[in-house]
């Protein structure tokens, strides 16, 4: 039996201690309220038990997530107000989610190259680095640039590799240094066998909050600058599609504008299809998998809601 927790164990604990505390009239009630929140706390556990099996692919896939960790990817226009990398973290599992027993690694860049995962089939490493993905602090932030990774790239990838190599490249396409000209990638093209290029934001463009650790306001600070006028401007950062399709091109995969979390679907069908004709039944294996077990405590808790809904519905009425 493993546990998944959607929300950390103590800050569920803390959650269902307040529940608590607000006791109802009422032992009947008090009881209730007990097993709801009982209920609740082990559902968040997302309990799995062995049971099932898994078709796996590993080790012949290996998935390169290259990821724009500059402080652009923290402006607010994704789906509305979220955040870019909000939206990048939950497409990058997606991902891994849909490739069970593949390799992965994660390199960023930003002001510089990290090369943070080296490829590895433990899921849990790859996305703890994904979630603490949270951009650039500002005093740090130096003006973002796409060439400094190309030109690292080549090391992360090896043509000689038996295995078959995706790689998911993620931005913004923004340039903001003092070289705004993108180089080439096409010295890449051959390198992955598929993958795509998303791009996130939009053209109207979104502020972005900064994430400097000496804040302490209530309130969230932007990223602000002066212009020729001397005058605070709260910055924007819009999106490059330009600079992405170029990249896009240059790696000899396709560019997605990443606008909802569907977006991404399509694309991994596809690449399961490739797959299929690349490798082999006799290189895929099965193995014993997890069930979800989440489902048996969430139908006594629904019916426990519509008693209480019922319950206090009556009482108000009468």
């Amino acid at each position: 039996m493993i546990i998944n927790p959607i929300i950390p164990i103590w800050l569920m604990g803390i959650i269902c201690v307040i529940f608590l505390v607000l006791r109802r009239k009422g032992v009947f009630n008090y009881i209730r309220q007990i097993i709801i929140v009982v209920l609740i706390f082990v559902i968040n556990l997302r309990i799995m038990v062995p049971g099932g099996t898994v078709i796996t692919v590993a080790p012949e896939i290996d998935i390169l997530f290259v990821c724009d960790n500059t402080i652009s990817m923290l402006a607010e226009d994704y789906n509305g107000d979220e955040r870019r990398m909000d939206a990048v973290k939950k497409d990058c599992l997606y991902i891994m989610e849909q490739f069970p027993g593949a390799s992965f690694s994660v390199v960023t860049f930003g002001r510089s190259v990290e090369f943070k995962v080296p490829y590895t089939v433990d899921t849990f490493i790859v996305e703890q680095t994904i979630n603490n993905l949270n951009g650039e602090a500002s005093y740090y932030a130096n003006g973002s640039s796409l060439n400094m990774i190309m030109t690292q790239l080549e090391d992360f990838l090896d043509r000689g590799r038996d295995t078959y190599q995706l790689v998911f490249f993620i931005s913004d396409g923004e340039i903001t240094d003092k070289k705004p000209e993108l180089k080439s990638y096409d010295n890449l093209k051959g390198y992955a066998d598929d993958g795509a290029v998303l791009g996130y934001g939009t053209e109207q463009g979104g502020y972005m909050q900064t994430v400097d650790m000496s804040m302490t306001d209530d309130e969230p600070e932007y990223l602000y600058y002066y212009d020729d006028n001397f005058d605070k401007v709260k910055a924007v950062s819009k999106i490059n599609e330009d600079n992405l399709k170029s990249i896009a091109n240059d790696l000899g995969v396709d560019y997605i504008h990443m606008t909802k979390h569907s977006d991404i679907r399509e694309k991994v069908e596809n690449i399961k299809g490739n797959m299929g004709k690349v490798i082999t039944a006799e290189n895929k294996d099965s193995k014993s998998g997890y069930s979800e077990t989440y489902y048996y405590f969430l139908i006594p808790l629904i019916a426990l809601l519509i008693f209480d809904l019922m319950y206090y519905k009556r009482k108000v009425f009468n």
